[in-house]
């Protein structure tokens, strides 16, 4: 078996076991439409290779996804490396997204996070930092969901140990919330 084939198959059989998290999905979509259509933003983070789908997941919301709508508020904690550097030197790297939610986060925001291993301690004390502000939050995790399971108010995990695989079923997770949110959002 080619190596591409074996990626391919290992990559389908993880999606597969996304039918799983229908309800799951189906809750974080209220979620975010909550939050968006009541006037509030999402905040957005992840560690590592995780950083580039909370991007990608906040300019769906603030660019468009498919259709031509307005923007809505979403921001990416992971997109001002400046800010990122300077929390890191004076708090700790640990610290790089829960300042930001701290600083940004107001009830009826959401916070929406990515980690693979579930064991990303700046990831871990975001959500923590939102609990404490009252701010709801989902989580994208892999795994097992490391010691990060159960802290946001929602989990959306993605089981296996293959972190590429693992990824990709968190991009076509929120590819589908994307979808599902975009066609119940108000369009101006």
């Amino acid at each position: 078996m080619t190596q591409l084939l074996h990626a391919i198959e290992e990559s389908v059989a993880t999606l597969r076991e996304l039918t799983g998290l229908e309800e799951p999905l189906d809750r974080a979509t209220k979620m975010i439409l909550a939050c968006l259509t009541s006037g509030h933003k999402l905040l957005v983070c992840g560690n590592g290779g995780s950083a580039s789908d909370a991007t990608h997941l906040a300019t769906e919301f603030l660019c468009r996804f498919r259709e031509d709508r307005r923007p809505y508020p979403a921001i990416s904690l992971t997109a001002n490396g400046e800010l990122m550097t300077a929390v890191c030197n004076d708090y700790g790297a640990d610290e790089i997204f829960a300042r930001q939610v701290w600083g940004l986060a107001e009830p009826g925001d959401l916070l929406i996070a990515f980690t693979t291993s579930g064991k990303s301690k700046n990831v871990l004390r975001a959500l923590e930092e939102a609990g404490r502000k009252g701010v709801e939050s989902i989580c994208f995790l892999g795994r097992d969901g490391g010691f990060t399971r159960g802290v946001a108010t929602l989990d959306l995990i993605v089981s296996g140990n293959n972190t590429a695989r693992i990824q990709e079923g968190h991009q076509i997770l929120f590819h589908a919330l994307c979808e599902m949110v975009e066609e119940k959002l108000p369009k101006s």
